[in-house]
């Protein structure tokens, strides 16, 4: 059972920034596969930043490329995702994870992949 610490969600007015924050053990944010996912009202849930850790190669979702940034901080077990210029498609419950995926640049989940609870994102026009 991972025990994940989300934080940093809220309403903001478009063009505004937020950084979402999640907390867990070193065991877990050295996984293979870290990252951010998404999941507005009635969607599926999509891939939106991941970092593969013995590489360090960093991915996105189009959707967010140049204005989402993931990052990790090893030394306080902490994965970071700052988001600017936000728009109100990019509203959602937003949950980082580990054990994802990622096949020809698709940030996808596995079977095992955790997730965080989750943090919700509103973005107004």
């Amino acid at each position: 059972q991972v025990t994940w610490v989300e934080s940093g969600g809220g309403s903001v007015q478009a063009g505004g920034s937020l950084t979402l924050s999640c907390t867990a053990s070193a065991f877990t944010l050295n996984r293979v596969c870290v990252g951010w996912f998404r999941q507005a009202p009635g969607k599926e849930r999509e891939g939106v930043a991941a970092i593969l850790t013995r590489s360090g190669w960093i991915y996105y979702a189009d959707s967010v490329k140049g204005r989402f940034t993931i990052s990790k901080d090893n030394a306080k077990n902490t994965l970071y995702l700052q988001m600017n210029s936000l728009k109100p498609e990019d509203t959602a419950m937003y949950y980082c994870a580990a054990g994802c995926t990622v096949v020809s640049g698709e940030i996808g989940a596995q079977q095992h992949t955790d997730y965080g609870q989750g943090t919700q994102v509103t973005v107004s026009a």
